[in-house]
């Protein structure tokens, strides 16, 4: 008896696929020429700044604003540190922006959790459209009330300026915790309440922990942004002794209009601690928004 003979069907060839070589992209040259021409927009007023608050008062009034400094001097830096009262300014725009940053942090956190939790519940889900629609919302419409309230409250100072901040950044900050609190799956809540922890012990525990990436993400918008700011502490802060470092470098737009070599060192002064922060903490920008969107 001979054995059958079993055919084996013929399995279907893959089409081959195209081998992609690396290292032998095309270079894109709209796209880089833009790059360029975005990056020299910022270096070239920077190289201008730098090069003006190191030359003398004769030097920075003769026109040549990209001429190097020769005789290089720091006699600016020193003119205008006493002019500005620049560690009277500093600390105040220290306090302001510090407030701001952990105040941002803590209540845009804590409402984000409420509306997310709490989603099913009309109140809480159309507080959450309500806080989307203040967005559109500009400080400048409402300056003329917020001064009013602030002056009736007695918060015509840096606090209320740092609470003002706290105020206007909380839709936006809301919107961002919110996104990144959705990735966080319920079951770890749920298993720590099994073990007896209340509401607060489990955010303070447990979700605020998490929250790190996007917490350092809403720590330097707000930093950067109360750190900048001029409108608000030039509107609301009604004693001039107590006014931030951006409001401060206004006499040199009027009493000193001529003094460009103390005015530019003035604003690296004022500029350098938001570059410091950028510079040190800008991976967690992208990390917290990118896992806040991926998630």
């Amino acid at each position: 008896m001979s054995n059958a003979t079993r055919t084996i069907p013929a399995q279907p060839v893959a089409p081959a696929r195209r081998r992609i070589r690396t290292g032998h992209e095309r270079t894109n040259w709209p796209a880089t020429a833009v790059l360029i021409v975005c990056t020299l927009a910022v270096l070239v007023p920077l190289y201008v700044t730098v090069s003006m608050a190191l030359k003398t008062t004769g030097q920075a009034v003769d026109g040549n604003a990209f001429s190097l400094p020769s005789p290089l001097t720091f006699d600016s830096f020193t003119q205008a540190w006493t002019l500005t009262n620049f560690p009277r300014g500093f600390m105040i725009s220290v306090f302001i922006s510090v407030t701001a940053v952990i105040g941002e942090i803590v209540v845009s956190a804590l409402a984000a959790y409420a509306i997310v939790r709490n989603w099913d519940r009309r109140l809480f889900r159309w507080s959450f459209f309500y806080l989307l629609a203040a967005m559109f919302i500009p400080f400048p419409v409402v300056a003329l009330p917020q001064i009013q309230l602030t002056g009736m409250a007695g918060l015509d100072n840096p606090l209320g300026v740092a609470i003002l901040h706290i105020v206007f950044a909380l839709a936006f900050n809301t919107m961002l915790f919110t996104a990144f609190l959705r990735s966080i799956p319920l079951e770890l809540e749920e298993s720590m309440r099994m073990d007896g922890a209340g509401t607060w012990q489990v955010f303070w525990r447990l979700i605020f922990p998490l929250l790190g990436p996007m917490s350092a993400t809403v720590g330097i918008f707000a930093f950067i942004a109360s750190w900048n700011d001029f409108m608000m502490p030039s509107l609301i802060i009604s004693d001039p002794e107590l006014q931030t470092i951006p409001v401060l470098q206004k006499m040199f737009q009027t009493q000193f209009s001529n003094s460009y070599n103390v005015a530019f060192a003035s604003y690296l002064m004022a500029m350098a601690p938001a570059i410091v922060v950028y510079l040190f903490t800008q991976r967690w920008v992208m990390s917290g928004l990118t896992q806040g969107a991926v998630k």
